[in-house]
Formats: structure tokens, sequence, C-alpha cells
């Protein structure tokens, strides 16, 4: 039995390059097959970020290509989720979704009161996780199980509310739980790192960066949290409602604010019910309504109206004709 490749294989006596020539000749399942098989079977789902192994070569999803999988150009999304499914007790606020967020481009999730974005946001941000589905990084598969984890990938999220605290500064917000300094803070070095990074997002409507935050706009405020979500080597930035409440003047501010953060390469998600920051900033858009994922594509395939549609019955009857682009439903 052990003079064929495979008998040698049962009885261990081969080399491993031609241990994968004679599994893939017997059962058609080539390298990167069985390194997922691999993984399957030592439990591979339970592993943490630090455990996952290296991507097996971009391997196409199982099924096989879809429009939901494809991505502009054909380059892998920095971050996708697939499946994603998430309940709460009898609840269940996500259903399957698909999400695609490439790196120097601004995707727009749309959806009305109740759609799922808040949940959806919650996931990538590690409060929640997701009962079924996979998230990518890169390429690869991971998991995030915290906020900790998010952060350590490079991704930020600034919530509507900022998260900002009123009686300390500039400086001491954006450094905040992450002073440096053993002994004694750094107040030099953290003030010319603030400074820096204000700087290059082109922030400079504020009067010091030791004033205090309860002194400042509604836009700067903004600016602030978001300054404070890209100096730590971020890749993704989450933005939830970053316009909700401001005038005209500061609406402007921080969406010239994210179209920086796009020149900068960076993926940018926005939630917005604002259309007219949508059509202003993004580059895609995604719909989720009552947390299916029901379109998502590039913003030159939509108009206003087919948005509104798409985000109060989950389907539009517009077609917006677009060079060699189809909507993609999730």
């Amino acid at each position: 039995p052990c003079r064929t490749p495979l008998g040698r294989v049962r009885h261990g006596i081969i080399a491993t390059g031609e241990r994968d020539a004679a599994y893939a000749s017997h059962t058609g399942i080539g390298p990167a097959g069985q390194k997922a098989a691999a993984r399957a079977q030592m439990g591979v789902k339970g592993m943490s970020l630090t455990q996952m192994d290296e991507p097996t070569g971009g391997a196409p999803a199982p099924g096989g290509p879809t429009l939901a999988n494809a991505t502009v150009g054909g380059a892998e999304p920095l971050f996708k989720l697939r499946g994603i499914s998430k309940h709460f007790g009898a609840v269940q606020a996500l259903f399957g979704v698909d999400l695609d967020l490439p790196a120097g481009q601004v995707t727009a999730l749309c959806g009305d009161n109740g759609a799922g974005k808040s949940v959806l946001t919650k996931c990538i941000s590690g409060i929640h996780q997701p009962d079924e589905g996979q998230m990518f990084w890169e390429g690869r598969p991971i998991h995030i199980r915290s906020p900790k984890d998010s952060a350590s990938l490079g991704i930020e999220t600034v919530y509507q509310d900022l998260a900002l605290a009123d009686n300390l500064d500039i400086v001491q917000n954006m450094f905040l739980g992450r002073e440096r300094g053993r002994i004694f803070l750094d107040e030099d070095d953290m003030e010319k790192a603030a400074a820096a990074t204000l700087a290059s997002l082109h922030v400079t409507t504020v009067r010091s960066i030791r004033q205090p935050v309860a002194t400042l706009s509604g836009g700067q405020r903004q600016a602030v949290a978001v300054a404070k979500a890209v100096m730590w080597n971020s890749k993704l930035v989450v933005l939830d409602e970053p316009t909700a409440a401001l005038g005209v003047a500061q609406t402007k501010m921080v969406l010239d604010l994210v179209k920086r953060l796009k020149d900068h390469g960076l993926a940018v998600m926005v939630i917005s019910h604002s259309l007219n920051d949508v059509f202003e900033v993004a580059d895609r858009v995604a719909v989720l309504h009552l947390g299916r994922m029901v379109v998502q594509d590039q913003l030159s395939t939509f108009d206003r109206q087919s948005v509104v549609d798409y985000m109060t019955t989950g389907a539009s009857s517009r077609a917006v004709v677009a060079s060699g682009s189809n909507h993609r439903k999730g």
C-alpha cells in the first residue's frame, strides 16, 4: 500500500510537496483547500485575531464569485463582511449582511431608523459580536471580540455623541487613555503630535489646542473627534452621523475633513440620513432595510430618489445608467 503516493501519505513517509500533490490528484482538492479544511478541523472559528494564519492566495468565496463579492477594479477591499447576522433575543437585527469597505474610498451607509446601521457599526467596532458570518481584513479572516481588537487592526469609530470630555482640553482629549510618558506625562510630545495631526487634516479654526473642548463649536468638536481617531495609525474610520445638528458652515468643514481622510488613503464609512452629504462625499453607497443589505454600488449608479426608494421599501424601479457598473445586492 506504500507504493502509491496516497498510500505513502497515509503511512507518513512522504515529503510535504508530494503529499499535497497526492491529495490533489486523489481528491481534487488543492493545497489551499487542504489548509482551509485543516483550519476548520482545528476550530479556527474560535481563534483570536493573533491566531489566524496568513491568507491562502485569495481563493474565491464558497459558492463561486457573485456580484455581492465583486469589488471595484478587482481589488481586494480593506475590510469586508460576509453573511453577518445578529439577534437580540427574539429580535433579529441583521440578516446575512455583506459589505465592502475599500481603502481610499468613502462608503455611505444609508437606512431608515431601525434598519440596523448602529448594530452593524457596533459589530465592526467590537461592541457586539455577530452570531453568524465572517469578517475579512486585508483578505484575512478575523474575529473582532472587543473594541481593543478593532483598534489593534486600525479601525476607529466616531460615534454621534463624539465621546469627548468637555472639561479637558483638545490635547488631553486626543490622548485620553493613551497618554505618553512613564512616570510623568510628556506634555510637550503630546502637544506636538496633536498639533501635527490637526494640521495634516487642515483643522485651523481652533484658537488653541489647549482650550477646553466645552468652548468649541459643533464642527470643531467633530474635527477633534476625527483627529483623535486618525492619529493612531488608523486604516478605517467609521463616522456615525458626523453632520447631525451642525449648521451649514460647520457641515461643510466636516465634509471637507471626510474628503481629506480619503485623500490620505483611509477607508471611510459614513452613516448619514442626509442625502446631500452622501452625494457630496461618497464614492459608494450601501443601503440597509430592516436589517438586510438591499444594495451596494458606486455612487454614480444612484440618484437621490433611488436611494430613498431602497431606504423605505428595500427596492427601486429606477435605473440610473453608469458605465460598467451594476447594482450589487447583499
